[in-house]
């Protein structure tokens, strides 16, 4: 992989760890920085939800273990109507998901971390895809507006009415920001149709985060032994230059009924440094032999 993209893991595969549990992990394994997720002030999802804790304290748990904070991950969406369709515009509340959004963006800054993930999502039952879009578009813009002079940046996941890459980088590129990139993951992409060499390029250099997940059967399983094209996908990213993370999602939250998160971020960090280490050695031996 070039060294401008990093590995990180998503905290979705450990729902009970602590903040300094997760720090320790990070540190102890191959994985270079973490992606935390997080639902926003007064959840219990996760206990290492960092709207929880004192910016300040996360960043002593994090900085003292020297593990980088790659990003915050949030559910954040744009796509909610506008009601009454008309005057809404004027008497309704337009920028009520982009204040949510606000707050993470804030909460990125306090602690040093580059991104804030969001999504766009999908049009309303019988409405155009402009339409949405267009409704859509506005709102990132806000919060592009927001994110200004932050340190931190908005990458935008596919999902939901946009899960292909091109649908993504259209998107991106009628916001027009430098602030908004991109995070695509394969899983999603994969599933519609995308061929990763070919999304990869798509995206260029707006793509922020490179989100891996595997899955066989509908079941999430250690990237390379289910049906998504993870090896192919590692390694279009490996050879592309770029920078950015790398982020492994393991759905513990979700599926309690998964493997241990020190399991499968063990299994999965082996694996992911066979993929890159062997095409790293090839690429040294090809060119080798042809000095």
């Amino acid at each position: 992989m070039s060294p401008m993209f990093k590995l990180a893991f998503s905290t979705v595969c450990c729902p009970e760890w602590t903040l300094r549990r997760v720090a320790q992990a990070t540190l102890e394994s191959n994985f270079e920085g973490v992606e935390l997720r997080t639902f926003g002030g007064g959840s219990s999802h996760l206990p290492c939800d960092p709207a929880l804790t004192a910016p300040a304290r996360t960043l002593d748990y994090f900085q003292d273990d020297g593990v980088e904070i790659a990003g915050l991950a949030a559910s954040s969406r744009f796509d909610a109507p506008i009601t009454p369709p008309v005057v809404g515009w004027i008497i309704g509340d337009f920028e009520k998901e982009v204040r949510e959004a606000k707050r993470h963006i804030d909460l990125a800054e306090s602690l040093g971390a580059g991104y804030v993930r969001v999504f766009a999502f999908e049009p309303c039952p019988g409405e155009r895809a402009s339409k949405a879009s267009d409704r859509i578009v506005k709102r990132l813009k806000l919060l592009c507006d927001h994110a200004r002079n932050r340190g931190v940046r908005i990458a935008l996941e596919n999902g939901g009415g946009y899960p292909r890459a091109a649908q993504l980088a259209e998107m991106i590129d009628a916001v027009s920001s430098p602030l908004l990139g991109a995070s695509y993951s394969i899983a999603v992409g994969a599933e519609a149709g995308d061929e990763p060499g070919e999304a990869l390029r798509t995206l260029g250099d707006c793509l922020l985060v490179a989100r891996l997940k595997d899955v066989k059967r509908g079941v999430p399983c250690i990237p390379g032994d289910g049906d998504v094209p993870c090896a192919d996908f590692v390694r279009e990213l490996g050879a592309r230059r770029g920078k950015g993370w790398l982020v492994f999602e393991w759905d513990k939250l979700w599926m309690p009924h998964l493997a241990e998160p020190d399991v499968a971020l063990h299994e999965t960090a082996d694996r992911l440094s066979g993929w890159l280490h062997r095409d790293r050695a090839a690429g040294r031996m090809a060119v080798g032999a042809g000095a």
